[in-house]
């Protein structure tokens, strides 16, 4: 039988919890696996409502990350994707069955045995809970991979494969092209790439903010509009609006800034306990507008996404941190005090 991969990373020990430095193992490397030497993964907000078990009880110790940019350390007998030395990234999920109607249409993410990066059980090795990217090393599956170019920058690809994807996603499903009016609700780590995506697109994009903090970045990264308030935004007439806010809020106020028969994209998600809501009677009487929701992307759009955002140009602005600081970046990003993304360090958090 083939040894499990020894691994370190940064745990969480409850929803309490502060950040440890973590010893574990992996499964073993499988014929068509992949292990992959980690150097950067980002910080997501899901990582934080996931850590403090915000949405669901989490699976503890944790390591949480799913914005994870590395090179390929070791390849499997039977892998033929990738090879030692290549870039590669893995984003949200690390496996699914390959069988159902969700896998053969490339929208692994719905699969009802997906294994999502972290607070997982992974279903295809014995229910054991996957790890995710606070950590020196992964193991995953050839066909949940990414390739990343040679010369791409790892440190800013990471939290494309989820800030990135969770964008891209809807305003592809939304056929965003030239001339249509997206409005961003949320300028985060996730709305400042909603921005420059819509942007590349051609559309003429809105910022929808809840105070004047963040004017004068949304439009110097090209933003026609700010509305400081989603009352301001009312009458904008927008043909999107991609609402990335992870706290409360009122969703059915959004809709009074959609053209007739607009759309609210969501793909922020509060808390289990705030979790807004719409108001029936008034989606009823909003002109045949439309609310749907967004998860992330499968593995033929996530590289789609990435190779769009390499041409483009398109890369988070970002803060690099190392292991040592994620109490603090986590304490940042819940007190309205950070910047778009912060990217960990993993070569310098952990060593080689």
């Amino acid at each position: 039988m083939a040894a499990r991969i020894p691994a370190k990373g940064f745990a969480i020990h409850s929803r309490e919890g502060k950040f440890q430095r973590h010893d574990f193992t992996r499964h073993a490397l499988g014929e068509k696996d992949v292990l992959i030497d980690i150097h950067y993964c980002g910080i997501c907000h899901s990582d934080i409502h996931s850590a403090y078990s915000e949405w669901h009880d989490g699976i503890y110790p944790m390591i949480p990350g799913h914005e994870i940019a590395g090179v390929v350390k070791e390849v499997g007998a039977h892998a033929r994707k990738f090879k030692v030395g290549d870039k590669v990234g893995v984003g949200c999920f690390v496996n699914s069955c390959k069988e159902c109607a969700p896998c053969t249409h490339h929208h692994e993410q719905f699969c009802p045995k997906v294994v999502f990066t972290y607070d997982c059980p992974d279903h295809f090795h014995n229910n054991e809970p996957h790890m995710g990217g606070y950590s020196n090393c992964m193991v995953v599956d050839e066909d949940y991979i990414i390739r990343i170019p040679h010369d791409a920058p790892l440190e800013k690809i990471a939290p494309l494969f989820c800030a990135g994807i969770t964008t891209y996603s809807p305003l592809k499903f939304s056929q965003v092209k030239e001339g249509s009016k997206v409005g961003i609700a949320g300028f985060g780590g996730l709305g400042h790439m909603g921005l420059k995506y819509a942007l590349a697109m051609g559309a003429q994009v809105s910022v929808i903010g809840r105070s004047e903090a963040k004017r004068e970045q949304a439009l110097k990264m090209g933003a026609k509009h700010y509305y400081s308030s989603v009352e301001d935004a009312k009458g904008a007439d927008l043909d999107l609006i991609l609402s990335t806010i992870p706290t409360p809020y009122n969703m059915t106020d959004y809709l009074d800034a959609l053209r007739y028969g607009g759309e609210l994209a969501i793909v922020g998600n509060p808390p289990k306990d705030v979790l807004p809501s719409v108001n029936v009677a008034e989606l009823i009487m909003h002109g045949n507008k439309k609310v749907y929701g967004s998860l992330i992307g499968g593995i033929e759009e996530t590289q789609e996404m990435l190779d769009f955002s390499i041409l483009h140009h398109i890369y988070p602005e970002i803060e690099l941190v190392t292991g040592e600081d994620i109490d603090q970046v986590y304490y940042n990003l819940t007190h309205s005090n950070a910047p778009f993304r912060y990217v960990i360090d993993m070569k310098k958090s952990l060593g080689s």
